[in-house]
């Protein structure tokens, strides 16, 4: 399993070199969207929606997707602005304060118009965000850094909570998952955001800390949130698409609650 699970790895990450720095920018847009069409096709089996529901939820989400980016390229990166916080404000409201209600409370909707809301506002800010920090200079290492404090606090945890996991996270929703995975994934981001640090003369090292703890305390709540959905829906994985991995949700979910925010972080910069 472990050794699927790394070479998978590998392979997805050369591909995803190969597009950023290799392929023209239009490539990125194009595996973006095609991201989030296969990322909503799982969520419609978590949300047990008919074949027909999930082609149709499928179909709008690459209208929608597609018309994104048709407006990005029809206008500027200062009247993208606005309307792009507008849609981060949704995944913010999500992340902060819904999910954390919701896995709290123990909810588990039934009703598949709700959960292909939620599933759009957890994915199409998540491929907006790609798209948004793939552009912002200098590219597209903005993305490649904060997509690898993802993976490295991922490593760390998984690391960590095998060789020293004792004390259950969420037993409800994700057994697996624990306490000292967590600390696991917080000292690798902190190696990482340290390291990065190091080597940039403009970083304050206590505030990339700080970041990196939140930044690892988001992706914790995004794991959670699929493995509630997962379980609810009776399924181990997302999908069958990455060997060793499960579907493309099981290796995305972290960053679905950390890099929209991200970006919104940065957008909110650029306003003044």
């Amino acid at each position: 399993m472990l050794k699927s699970r790394i070479i998978t790895a590998v392979i997805l990450l050369l591909l995803l070199l190969l597009i950023l720095f290799v392929l023209p920018d239009a490539w990125w847009a194009g595996v973006v969207v095609l991201l989030v069409v296969q990322g909503v096709l799982e969520w419609s089996r978590l949300s047990k929606m008919s074949g027909k529901n999930a082609y149709i939820y499928a179909g709008l989400t690459l209208v929608i997707m597609s018309a994104l980016v048709w407006f990005d390229a029809t206008h500027t990166s200062a009247e993208r602005i606005i309307p792009h916080l507008l849609i981060y404000a949704v995944s913010a409201l999500l992340w902060l304060f819904v999910v954390p209600t919701w896995m709290i409370t123990g909810w588990k909707p039934q009703n598949q118009l709700w959960l292909g809301l939620v599933g759009w506002a957890v994915l199409i800010p998540t491929g907006l965000a790609m798209l948004d920090l793939h552009a912002i200079n200098p590219q597209p290492w903005v993305l490649l850094l904060l997509m690898g404090l993802v993976w490295v606090a991922d490593i760390g945890a998984y690391f960590a909570g095998r060789r020293f996991g004792r004390h259950k996270l969420a037993p409800s929703i994700s057994p697996g998952k624990t306490w000292e995975g967590v600390a696991g994934g917080m000292a690798g981001a902190s190696v990482y955001m340290l390291t990065i640090g190091y080597f940039s003369p403009f970083a304050a090292l206590p505030l990339m800390l700080l970041a990196a703890w939140w930044w690892v305390g988001l992706a914790v709540i995004g794991d959670l949130f699929e493995s509630a959905i997962k379980r609810q829906a009776g399924v181990k994985d997302s999908g069958a698409l990455l060997p060793g991995h499960g579907g493309l949700l099981d290796r995305i979910d972290a960053l679905t609650s950390t890099l929209p925010l991200a970006a919104m972080v940065i957008l909110f910069g650029q306003l003044n």
